[in-house]
């Protein structure tokens, strides 16, 4: 399975997670697209110091070839899914263990 493949089971994977199985539904919220930049302007960077210097390398067959701040596209993929799961996890978790108020 190529990196490409990869990065884009990971995005779907974690899709269906936060819309279907957790029904968090943080991408539908204004608030996670309102900080979601912050998030890939740190990835950029680090994911382009690592690779711009050579300390992470791609096999280019495995890859589109498509880079940005000389990370591959691949890369902010699997940084977004890793981002969506991480937060559909918490929110779930803190949903769960929220008491019901008396009454309801």
């Amino acid at each position: 399975m190529s990196y490409t493949v990869a990065a884009a089971l990971g995005v779907l994977a974690a899709v269906l997670l936060d819309l279907v199985l957790l029904r968090t539904r943080l991408l539908l919220g204004v608030a996670f697209w309102a900080t979601y930049p912050i998030v890939l302007l740190f990835q950029l960077l680090s994911n382009g110091v690592l690779t711009g210097r050579g300390v992470v390398r791609y096999d280019p067959a495995a890859i589109t070839g498509l880079r940005v701040a000389y990370a591959p596209v691949e890369d902010l993929l699997f940084g977004f899914a890793l981002v969506l799961v991480t937060l559909s996890l918490w929110t779930r978790a803190a949903a769960v263990r929220r008491p019901t108020p008396p009454g309801r």
